[in-house]
């Protein structure tokens, strides 16, 4: 099974090299890919983030380059999850289910 994720704080999955995640990966079960999405970022700066279109507070990232990390590893038959604190819990009945796919491409929120 492969793992394509796209974040911007790409540091925060070394420990997936650890326990039985690092050696899954270690006896080639599963393979796990970390895409910083600011390394596709055309502006000099590495900017994903801009105001929000007809204004207001914050910021919001930037969908080109969203995009394109997802262009970079996106094959036929991969299942993209958006990982959101509103999303569905994950539980047993999900990873099963998950666990069909050969590839699987996680889109992590920014904070």
């Amino acid at each position: 099974m492969k793992f394509d994720v796209l974040t911007l704080f790409p540091e925060m999955f070394t420990p997936l090299n650890e326990s039985i995640i690092g050696r899954s990966m270690k006896n080639n079960h599963i393979k796990i890919n970390i895409l910083n999405i600011r390394d596709f970022s055309k502006d000099k700066h590495k900017k994903v983030d801009d105001t929000p279109y007809g204004g207001g507070a914050g910021m919001v990232i930037r969908p080109d380059v969203v995009y394109d990390a997802y262009k970079k590893v996106k094959t036929k038959d991969a299942k993209v999850i958006y990982l959101t604190p509103q999303g569905k819990t994950l539980d047993q009945k999900k990873v099963q289910n998950l666990s069909k796919f050969k590839h699987i491409i996680l889109l992590c929120r920014s904070l």
